[in-house]
């Protein structure tokens, strides 16, 4: 038997520059009172918690839950690459769904170095080493980070297929910006235009500006998630449903299909689309509002079409008509995305997540999309995960 799930509350920090956060167990400790504050109920309520991060040692989610009660509450560590937040949340939706829980912490937080990611561990495989091999194998050993290899070649396919052109994805990124200087939480609130994004520096020819790619950055942020039962005994708001939700992995196509946009999650990202779309019984037409995972502008360009929200094929027209901001058919990314808002790996998805509920309780401020009911979020994770949510305002 599975049972409605809802957010009662949600919290966020403003993110931050690497070096100019405070420790990662104060981050997250204060996103879980923001959270606690927001759902209007003590850390003595919540029964279980899920804590996601990506770079930290083991039982980090402790040392940060400690710092809010000593509950002897279960609390269970996730590590699920960039997706890791909203898997987090998917732990927690569950517990509540199944009827292990009434009310839940999902709580995600990250304190990163400044540069590009890296492996920590150099004396065992690599779980990238297939991703690698077939990067390799697709685009050559480029003399470029290796997270910018991935998705600028994924970029790349869809340019040399469907005639995409780099100022297209420069668009993406000055849109990012415009909706970022109306979040006070994220980390680059500056717009830029389409013509600084492609006067930034070049970090692969032709392919990919320095201002295409999403910052390291430091945050927190945390939801409360509850059943319909125990938000009415206890007088919780319960405006904002999540209406279905589903995780992937990564299938045969992965690398079978010899394509870059395979490599890095696109049919993870169809799959968990199609499968939340046919749970809660609509068309991507009747979303109204999407947070998605632009680590890079190519990113968000090929999750378009991945979302369904245009043809494949179809996504720089999609760009080129406006239809991916205020006045068009999708706002996307209305807090700036992880392009201005930042990527602390393991706060992403649930700061999607926080703007989301916000939007659909109509206190987004200037960000607000007006009449907002149905909102969807996709976290993804290369190695690989993708969680794909779908909220509604009831």
């Amino acid at each position: 038997m599975s049972r409605d799930v809802f957010v009662a509350g949600v919290g966020m920090i403003p993110f931050a520059k690497p070096g100019r956060s405070d420790p990662y167990f104060q981050m997250g400790s204060t996103a879980t009172q923001l959270a606690l504050a927001d759902a209007g109920i003590s850390y003595a309520s919540v029964q279980q918690a899920y804590v996601g991060y990506v770079y930290g040692d083991s039982t980090a989610g402790q040392r940060a839950l400690y710092e809010v009660g000593m509950s002897g509450i279960p609390i269970v560590n996730v590590n699920n690459n960039c997706s890791t937040g909203s898997t987090a949340l998917f732990l927690a939706r569950q517990a509540v769904a199944s009827g292990a829980a009434d009310c839940v912490l999902a709580l995600g937080f990250e304190q990163m170095n400044p540069g590009a990611l890296g492996s920590v561990y150099s004396d065992r495989p690599s779980p990238f080493d297939r991703f690698d091999e077939a990067t390799d194998a697709l685009v050559g050993n480029a003399e470029v980070p290796l997270a910018l290899r991935y998705f600028g070649g994924a970029g790349k396919a869809h340019m040399e297929q469907y005639g995409t052109k780099l100022s297209t994805f420069a668009k993406i990124r000055a849109k990012a910006s415009r909706h970022a200087a109306r979040n006070p939480l994220a980390l680059f609130r500056t717009e830029v235009s389409e013509e600084e994004v492609m006067a930034a520096p070049m970090m692969w020819q032709g392919v990919m500006t320095r201002l295409m790619a999403c910052p390291p950055t430091c945050g927190a942020a945390a939801a409360i998630v509850v059943s319909e039962a125990y938000a009415g005994r206890h007088g919780l708001d319960h405006s904002v449903r999540i209406r279905a939700q589903a995780m992937t992995t990564d299938g045969p196509e992965t690398f079978a299909a010899r394509d870059m946009r395979e490599v890095v999650g696109c049919s993870m990202a169809r799959n968990a689309a199609r499968q939340v779309y046919e749970q809660a019984g609509i068309d991507p037409s009747d979303v109204d509002v999407v947070e998605l995972h632009d680590c890079f502008a190519h990113n968000e360009l090929l999750t378009y079409e991945a979302l369904g929200l245009c043809p494949v094929g179809g996504a720089e027209k999609f760009v080129l008509d406006g239809d991916n901001t205020y006045g068009g058919k999708f706002v996307t990314n209305p807090s700036g995305g992880l392009l201005s808002k930042g990527h602390p790996l393991g706060a992403t998805g649930l700061a999607q997540c926080t703007e989301l509920v916000q939007q659909l309780r109509g206190k987004a401020d200037q960000r607000q999309v007006p009449e907002a009911r149905l909102a969807l979020q996709h976290n993804l994770g290369l190695g690989g995960a993708c969680v794909v949510t779908l909220y509604e305002r009831v």
